[in-house]
């Protein structure tokens, strides 16, 4: 398998308080862990770029991070575009729309 971006949103349920950024911190810290997954925290969920066992891997490790911090109950949301024809970034996909702007 190639590379792949992929976009993951870890969501802990039933917390005490309705802000969620130091859960977001703890999750985000995982990602020291992989240093060779490119990342980009975004205002509603991170973007990783790597090979897809590492991403995978990587989220596991991220969805696991809430529950370290007593939240009960995780849900975490996982997209990867996998493109086999050829190389993608997170850069190029960026690049690309902003060409046809």
């Amino acid at each position: 398998m190639g590379r792949v971006v992929a976009e993951v949103t870890v969501v802990p349920l039933g917390t005490a308080s309705p802000s969620l950024s130091a859960y977001v911190a703890a999750v985000e810290k995982v990602l020291k862990k992989f240093p060779r997954l490119k990342s980009m925290l975004t205002p509603m969920s991170t973007v990783l770029e790597g090979e897809m066992d590492e991403v995978v891997e990587a989220v596991k490790a991220m969805h696991e991070a809430p529950f370290r911090m007593g939240a009960l109950r995780v849900s975490t949301t996982l997209r990867i575009d996998d493109r086999r024809d050829k190389k993608i970034s997170m850069k190029s996909k960026l690049a690309a729309v902003r060409k046809k702007l």
